[in-house]
């Protein structure tokens, strides 16, 4: 059994009654083989990025204790996308509309590049809709070779981006 990783997860949602499926989403990554939920963030309302001409997204983050490797991890993430119905391929279009979406967004302090996966995700610096639930959970993640999740934060622009339901 390997040492637990500290791993933290994006989630969000536009389609369907997508708060609802954020927050069911919570107790999935929970109940994943060799993971323990250790913080969620509240749920925000989020303008679309990349592509404009959709709904809002609902978004949050999660961090969890894993001992699963990143890609077992990505396929249970993947998994339960699909159980949320999710169907990748086809007419899932990037940046398009989501039932659901679960991001792998930082693994421990490290970098990884794998077939399907990178880790840190490669658009997190640029996404204040991670970013700031993220920070809300995990500010002190490390960020390897740009800091921490707090400091990025700090770099975008986070207009637009609401808490849904206050503390």
């Amino acid at each position: 059994m390997s040492a637990p990783v500290r791993a933290c997860i994006g989630l969000g949602a536009n389609l369907g009654e997508a708060a609802a499926t954020v927050r069911a989403a919570f107790p999935a990554l929970a109940a994943l083989p060799g993971c323990r939920l250790l913080a969620t963030s509240r749920l925000y309302r989020t303008p679309a990025w990349g592509r404009t001409d959709q709904p809002d997204f609902i978004n949050a983050a999660a961090v969890l204790e894993t001992t699963l490797p990143a890609a077992e991890l990505l396929a249970g993430l993947l998994e339960i996308e699909r159980r949320a119905g999710r169907v990748r391929g086809g007419g899932d279009t990037r940046w398009g509309p989501r039932m659901l979406d679960l991001d792998l967004l930082l693994y421990g302090d490290q970098e990884l590049d794998l077939p399907g996966l990178q880790v840190p995700h490669p658009y997190l610096r640029q996404r204040a809709f991670v970013l700031v639930p993220l920070a809300e959970i995990a500010a002190d993640a490390p960020l390897p070779g740009h800091g921490t999740v707090g400091e990025a934060l700090r770099l975008v622009d986070a207009t637009g981006v609401e808490v849904l339901e206050p503390a």
